[in-house]
C-alpha cells in the first residue's frame, strides 16, 4: 500500500485557520473513501472526518460546522478545512484510507499516514 502523506499542520491562535492535505495514490483515491481522525497526548485516537468517493460526508459533533473534509480529484488529495480553532483541537492528525466496515471504527481503516501536528494556542 502506498502511504498517505498529510500536510498543512502548525501553530495558530485560536479562532484561526488551518487546512490539512492528504496526498494519496491514484488507486487509493479513486476506490476509498477517506477519513480524519486525530490523537492527542495521552488520549485514543478519534474520529473527526470521513468523506465517500461521491463526496458525502460525516463529521464528529465537537468540530461540526467548524471543520469541512472535501477532496480534490485532479490531485488525488483530501482535505480539512479547519477553522474556528480551539486549543482543544490540539492534537496529531492523521489521514486513513477507509477499508471496510464502519467509518466511525478505527479498526476500518487499513492504512495511515504519518500524522501532521496542530497546535491551537489560547
Amino acid at each position: 500500500v502506498q502511504p498517505l502523506v498529510e500536510s498543512g499542520g502548525g501553530l495558530v491562535q485560536a479562532g484561526g485557520s488551518l487546512r490539512l492535505s492528504c496526498a494519496a495514490s491514484r488507486r487509493t483515491f479513486e476506490n476509498y473513501a477517506m477519513g480524519w481522525w486525530r490523537q492527542a497526548p495521552g488520549k485514543e485516537r478519534e474520529f473527526v472526518a470521513w468523506i465517500t468517493l461521491i463526496s458525502t460526508t460525516a463529521y464528529a459533533e465537537d468540530v461540526k460546522g467548524r471543520f469541512t473534509i472535501f477532496r480534490d480529484n485532479t490531485n488525488n488529495t483530501v482535505y480539512l478545512q479547519m477553522n474556528s480553532l480551539k486549543p482543544e483541537d490540539t492534537a496529531t492528525y492523521y489521514c486513513g484510507r477507509h477499508y471496510q466496515g464502519g467509518a466511525y471504527s478505527l479498526s476500518s481503516y487499513d492504512s495511515w499516514g504519518q500524522g501532521t501536528q496542530v497546535t491551537v494556542s489560547s
